[in-house]
């Protein structure tokens, strides 16, 4: 049985560039939901700081993870991120300790 994949990541954008990340980012929202791995895909901004960007992903596997980041649409993101970000991002692995909402 596979092990879900689940974290957190911020991204600090730039305060003069939150707006266009939010919408440059926003494409590749459902794409990431559409994808036969994806259990949970979240994009969230911060309502105290809207320069801080939050995503809460959960992955079926390390596979369907590893899948996602090697998309077109993702090395895209990947490359064009630090035209809107202040740092890069902070990652936090976390646990699952209550069933996907997908499962419902």
């Amino acid at each position: 049985m596979s092990t879900p994949q689940a974290f957190i990541l911020q991204a600090k954008t730039r305060p003069e560039r939150a707006d266009a990340f939010e919408a440059f980012f926003l494409r590749h929202v459902a794409a990431s939901r559409a994808e036969a791995g994806c259990i949970e895909y979240h994009m969230l901004r911060d309502r105290q700081d809207p320069s801080l960007f939050i995503f809460y992903e959960v992955w079926a596997s390390q596979e369907a993870l590893d899948i996602h980041s090697n998309l077109p649409h993702m090395q895209q993101f990947l490359e064009a991120r630090m035209d809107y970000l202040e740092q890069d991002f902070e990652i936090r692995a976390i646990d699952m300790l209550s069933p996907a909402a997908a499962g419902r």
